[in-house]
């Protein structure tokens, strides 16, 4: 479904529903180069179970018009207008890596918007190595290879897709190669500058979860300890042998994780 945000053309996936104010909602907000084909399994199912789903686009990514936006901050209002847009007034938040730090920080600045959020693949900080940021600002190959090979456990190359006869890291590397020259690198820029994670992860009052993987190389379990104590309390879920991307590798548990989540009440 294509809304106006700013302005601008901003696409959602809808589960090939209409929206309903009567129903709750989840919007789902991708990482670093990715789109919202990256959240199929996870967000089909909530959209054929009784939920409003909004698997966005962010701007400069797959059908959103650009420029990117260039800081967690801006995505997080961002989020918040496409509510607007979509006129639905409060949503849980679903957000992997670059999109779980704007997932937190919508919730601090916004909490009357958000009802409770998922934290999939992070920690804070969420730092990029000087090469990874100078081969995404050249746009170099590079830049794309490193995304994948870190982004994915080692037994991904090996035939280990849970979806048979897809080839995780040639998808992933699809998807990158549809960017726009520069997109890549100002989400990088925007994870590497994001500085206000623990300070808004103190104003979180809505429930959290976190979703890892315990072969995550960009957000290793080891770290991600010290971000899970920054918030008042939050439930976490280790998923055995996946890497950073998750919804790929370990789609079923990813899945699981949120029906979970999703089924517990709220506390008024």
């Amino acid at each position: 479904m294509e809304f106006r945000v700013d302005g601008k053309p901003a696409f959602a996936y809808t589960a090939a529903h209409a929206l309903e104010p009567a129903k709750p909602t989840i919007v789902f907000v991708h990482g670093a180069g990715l789109d919202h084909s990256w959240w199929g399994l996870q967000s089909r199912y909530f959209g054929y179970h009784g939920f409003n789903v909004l698997a966005v686009d962010l701007p400069g990514h797959g059908r959103s018009a650009g420029p990117p936006l260039e800081s967690i901050e801006a995505i997080a209002d961002w989020v918040v207008r496409l509510l607007d847009a979509a006129r639905i007034e409060r949503a849980a938040l679903v957000g992997h890596s670059m999109g779980a730090l704007a997932a937190i920080e919508c919730a601090a600045r916004h909490p009357a918007r958000v009802e409770r959020i998922a934290l999939i693949g992070v920690t804070y900080p969420l730092k990029v190595s000087t090469a990874f940021l100078e081969a995404a600002r050249q746009n170099a190959s590079a830049a794309f290879d490193m995304h994948t090979i870190w982004g994915h456990a080692a037994q991904a190359p090996l035939g280990s897709n849970p979806n048979p006869g897809m080839w995780m890291l040639g998808d992933n590397l699809a998807r990158l190669a549809r960017l726009a020259p520069g997109v890549l690198y100002a989400d990088l820029r925007a994870c590497d500058d994001y500085a206000e994670g623990a300070s808004s992860a103190a104003k979180v009052a809505c429930p959290v979860l976190f979703i890892l993987g315990s072969r995550d190389q960009m957000a290793p379990p080891r770290t991600t300890a010290q971000c899970i104590r920054m918030f008042k309390s939050a439930q976490t879920v280790l998923v055995p042998g996946s890497g950073h991307s998750l919804m790929a590798e370990a789609p079923d548990a990813t899945l699981d994780a949120l029906i979970e989540f999703f089924s517990t009440e709220t506390a008024p």
